[in-house]
């Protein structure tokens, strides 16, 4: 049997908009690991993660997050997204993805992957 996550992803990308952590927290549990670009090694927990997302979050407010595909894994699911960041006059396009590790209705593990270089090079121009 496999699990829809569509209305998990729809709400859950939609908590990376508009500069609330503590709402976007709320998709993980207690004791999540989360790892990005930015924390190849990773973040343990709540207390290691909120303070990472309060800062992206507050840097990024008007960014959008979208699912392109989703695949269903043993333990979660697979996420192709596209991320639209304002950066100056021109939006960033980003594909990325995500793998995700769930524990009941939260996240329990959340590695994230994409080339950073394009985002990096518009903010420091």
């Amino acid at each position: 049997m496999t699990k829809e996550w569509r209305p998990f992803c729809d709400a859950w990308l939609a908590a990376w908009t508009g500069n609330e952590p503590d709402g976007l927290l709320q998709y993980y549990t207690e004791g999540a690991y989360y790892s990005d670009p930015a924390y190849p090694d990773g973040l343990c927990g709540h207390a290691q993660i909120a303070p990472y997302f309060a800062k992206l979050l507050s840097r990024n407010p008007d960014w959008k997050w979208e699912a392109v595909e989703i695949m269903n894994t043993e333990k979660g699911f697979t996420l192709k997204w596209r991320a639209t960041i304002p950066v100056r006059e021109q939006p960033l396009i980003i594909h990325g993805l995500d793998i995700v590790e769930m524990s009941g209705d939260l996240i329990s593990r959340n590695e994230v992957y994409f080339d950073r270089v394009p985002w990096m090079e518009m903010i420091n121009t």
